[in-house]
């Protein structure tokens, strides 16, 4: 297989090629509009028959940082809210998935969001991640970026995004991942 760069020069210098994928990671944050994007993972996933990741990032209440401990009872609450994040995951999957093709849900207690998702794609061993590209606005972009550049910079592994609907989505329980 050769590869073109961007530039369309030949690629195949010491560079594997990204097709057929094997493993696929879809970061969703439990919104109505990532019902779209684990339905193009599931698609990329059914088409050449690798396995598929759910994965949300729960991020951690502010006084449940892991440097300063958990107080007493916070820790039953992260593994609640991480209970809760797998059961939504496993819904997702439920409906979004075409019959035959299963998924592994995984929910992840973490600050950084695009951080956990690029170590999670690592540890996964995923070739490909598919991620819902919408733009956050204001001052949090202009101060943060965006989740979806953070994981394109940093990810091991070809990353797809989907650009999902522009109704206005129902946001889930949680700020995770996109």
């Amino acid at each position: 297989m050769i590869l073109m760069a961007l530039n369309g020069e030949r690629a195949d210098r010491g560079v594997r090629p990204v097709l057929p994928f094997s493993r696929v990671l879809c970061p969703t944050d439990l919104s109505e509009r990532s019902r779209e994007v684990v339905r193009v993972a599931a698609a990329v996933a059914a088409r050449f028959a690798a396995s598929l990741v759910l994965v949300h990032v729960v991020q951690p209440l502010p006084a449940a940082t892991p440097a300063l401990g958990f107080p007493i009872g916070l820790a039953a609450l992260e593994t609640t809210r991480l209970s809760e994040a797998e059961r939504r995951l496993r819904e997702l999957a439920i409906a979004g998935l075409p019959p035959g093709l299963s998924a592994t849900v995984r929910a992840v207690l973490g600050s950084i969001v695009a951080n956990e998702i690029v170590d999670l794609a690592r540890d996964e061993s995923a070739d490909l991640i598919v991620i819902s590209a919408y733009r956050p606005r204001g001052l949090r972009r202009l101060l943060f970026g965006s989740v979806v550049e953070r994981v394109i910079r940093a990810a091991p592994c070809s990353v797809l995004t989907v650009r999902c609907s522009a109704k206005s989505p129902t946001q889930g329980t949680d700020q995770g991942a996109p």
